[in-house]
């Protein structure tokens, strides 16, 4: 893959390639988080149809931004007015390319315009260490929707500090 990356702000009309991206992000790139387990599998992409992404990319309230590379989406990201990271997602081929330190960098500038001081994200496992490296901190597991333990990863963006590493994003006690 190349290493020019372009973000740009997502469009309904994306919907039907960034559907694809995410299921194949999904199915292959968290296989060791969703194990091939049926339920948790058909969960996790129930609501990941093109008519729910352009949903998804077209209310005015959420910031939605997908990365190319040759001309192709090789992820997205999207993030709502209350500081959660809803999407963060990459094609398995383009994985370690910079790509994902792209979309981060992108949410958090669109945070830091609407001044939210935190962001918040449930991540699955195999992809915590990559929030961590780009300074999010791990609150500890939750159920996700969908029935998957995900790390519960948060990140302040108004340079304030923080008590112990693993405090929670809300200020309330593990």
């Amino acid at each position: 893959m190349s290493t020019r990356i372009e973000i740009r702000k997502a469009v309904p009309a994306d919907a039907a390639p960034a559907c694809n991206l995410l299921r194949r992000s999904i199915e292959e790139g968290c296989r060791a988080d969703h194990h091939g387990q049926p339920a948790v599998l058909d969960a996790w992409l129930g609501n990941k149809t093109p008519a729910t992404v352009a949903a998804w990319f077209a209310a005015p309230a959420n910031f939605a931004v997908v990365a190319e590379s040759e001309g192709r989406m090789v992820g997205l990201t999207l993030l709502t007015p209350a500081g959660k990271v809803a999407l963060c997602y990459v094609l398995p081929d383009a994985l370690r390319c910079g790509v994902g330190r792209a979309l981060l960098a992108a949410v958090e500038e669109q945070a830091r315009a609407w001044n939210i001081s935190k962001l918040h994200l449930h991540s699955p496992a195999g992809a915590s260490a990559f929030f961590e490296r780009h300074g999010y901190r791990n609150a500890g597991k939750e159920k996700s929707c969908f029935g998957l333990d995900s790390d519960l990863m948060w990140k302040r963006l108004d340079g304030a500090s923080e008590g112990g590493a693993r405090k929670r994003f809300c200020n309330c006690s593990d």
